[in-house]
């Protein structure tokens, strides 16, 4: 399993090409590492599904960047969703994690979700993800790149076969193909959006 940490340069890219690179890399927070299978890119202003897409606010400070901070958001009052940040300081993008395995610390994982039946289940979507390795808005702008943080994003192998398809429960652009996954009974169900947008 990989230990080297990504990098910035590696991660200030168009976040389609980000969300290519985050499929099969490791997540660590919590004494819980998750393997990345289920990702979705987003853009700024041009792409009305972001959370950038009418310009900078407090909320969505940290994905005008620069590549490689956390951005992590609460959605429907309920949930928290974590994000990845690429392209350049100043110009927004993110990748949302969708879903990942859980390669580390299973027994945690479990301990913050009980109800999961399975380890497949454990983080198969973006909020279960946040809830098994307990993220919330206080890691909001954490470095993942650097040794030192409290979560740090490490490398993985190449995936193979990658999948890409429509974005999940988006309200506008809902038929851009920019939803990445790779083979993985983690990857979460396909819901077609409309009037909700879990976007980042």
């Amino acid at each position: 399993m990989s230990s080297r940490l990504l990098t910035r340069e590696e991660l200030a890219t168009d976040p389609i090409d980000a969300a290519r690179l985050l499929l099969g890399s490791y997540l660590e927070a919590g004494g819980v590492r998750v393997r990345i299978v289920e990702v979705e890119a987003y853009r700024g202003g041009d792409d009305p599904a972001s959370h950038c897409y009418r310009g900078r606010t407090p909320r969505n400070e940290v994905m005008f960047g620069p590549a490689g901070f956390l951005y992590v958001y609460f959605v429907y009052g309920m949930h928290f969703c974590a994000n990845v940040v690429s392209l350049t300081d100043g110009v927004p993008g993110a990748v949302l994690l969708r879903a990942g395995e859980v390669v580390e610390g299973e027994d945690i994982a479990f301990s913050r979700r009980p109800a999961s039946r399975s380890a497949a289940e454990l983080a198969k979507g973006p909020a279960r993800l946040c809830k098994v390795l307990g993220l919330d808005r206080s890691q909001n702008g954490l470095d993942l790149t650097s040794a030192d943080s409290p979560v740090r994003l490490y490398a993985g192998e190449p995936a193979a076969k990658v999948h890409a398809g429509p974005r999940v429960g988006v309200a506008v652009a809902m038929d851009v193909p920019w939803r990445f996954w790779i083979d993985s009974p983690a990857v979460s169900t396909y819901k077609r959006g409309g009037k909700r947008r879990p976007s980042a």
